[in-house]
């Protein structure tokens, strides 16, 4: 009778713990979804900016087809994507694009005055901020959920329910920095005169005939 107790109490204290496992391993796989739809968020409000950007800049450069075309593919690749690796390689790419973009405005000085084109330049380098953050929290959640089913006694439950490990969001930092925004003045413009410096004082009249004509 003994023995029959304690097996009972083992299986229920077993059975309580693959519930807590459970619930746990649910609510980190929430947590990673929730962290991705977060980025997926920002990386839309990324694309539908570069459409008018590259509008703007045409209106400039209308010649530099090319460059226009392949910000061109590499967004349509990028919203194409099925995968957080997938998006990581393609948003590289848009961003080796899109700094090819920057680097033909920055020799048209009418186009960097453009208040436009500035106005969609801070906002795009605002969105790449966001999605810089974002990326970092869903990464941090990843490598939580993925350590809590890697290791034990996650591992030994995890599989038969269906917990497999998520991939990170990385890139290239140098790949996916943000765009400059630069609100210098254009290169040429022609910078404000100093302002003109007061002329010396004049010594006053009589002064040195007033000294002179002291007699002793």
């Amino acid at each position: 009778m003994v023995a029959v107790i304690v097996i009972v109490v083992v299986l229920v204290l077993v059975l309580l713990a693959l519930v807590v496992l459970y619930n746990r391993f649910v609510r980190l796989r929430n947590r990673v979804q929730n962290a991705w739809a977060q980025i997926e968020v920002q990386l839309k409000r990324r694309h539908d900016l570069i459409p008018n950007l590259v509008e703007t800049v045409k209106g400039y450069a209308a010649h530099e087809r090319g460059t226009f075309e392949a910000v061109t593919e590499a967004r349509a690749a990028a919203q194409g994507a099925r995968s957080p690796a997938e998006a990581a390689q393609a948003e590289g790419i848009l961003s080796q694009a899109l700094g090819r973009l920057f680097a033909v405005a920055e020799a048209y000085p009418e186009l960097q005055a453009d208040e436009n084109f500035r106005q969609l330049q801070s906002e795009l380098a605002e969105t790449e901020n966001r999605i810089a953050v974002s990326r970092q929290v869903y990464n941090d959640t990843v490598l939580t959920y993925n350590n809590a089913i890697q290791t034990f006694p996650g591992v030994a439950i995890a599989g038969p329910f269906g917990f497999a490990a998520r991939e990170f969001f990385e890139t290239d930092e140098a790949e996916r920095s943000a765009p400059r925004v630069d609100f210098t003045p254009p290169a040429g413009a022609t910078p404000p005169a100093p302002a003109p410096s007061a002329p010396p004082a004049e010594p006053a009249e009589g002064a040195g005939g007033a000294s002179g004509g002291t007699s002793t």
